[in-house]
């Protein structure tokens, strides 16, 4: 789930309060999914949260992904300001859909 982000010049602090609550709760904006691009050996998903040195951890949500992750060929080959790569298997497989979360 996503989390309110107030405007720099917000003076409500409710919505301050509404955002804070909402973090600790274990909201975040740095989350998404994405599939494995089929036939090629990395994939490249642009996410404005993303930055240089960033951790971003996949969560397989098909059989497929699950499949890949086990394989020991996925990783995460690079993480820079908005983007970030991971190297897999060259594979004709289809459906290798994950979930991710972004840290740091």
């Amino acid at each position: 789930m996503t989390v309110y982000v107030p405007g720099r010049d917000e003076k409500d602090l409710t919505k301050y309060a509404l955002s804070l609550q909402q973090f600790a709760s274990g909201r975040s904006n740095a989350v998404g999914s994405f599939t494995l691009t089929t036939g090629a050996a990395s994939t490249t998903v642009t996410d404005a949260n993303c930055a240089e040195g960033s951790t971003v951890i996949p969560i397989p949500t098909t059989a497929n992904a699950a499949a890949e992750l086990g394989n020991g060929t996925m990783y995460l080959s690079a993480a820079a300001n908005g983007s970030f790569t991971f190297t897999h298997a060259n594979s004709a497989t289809t459906g290798r859909t994950f979930k991710y979360a972004i840290h740091g």
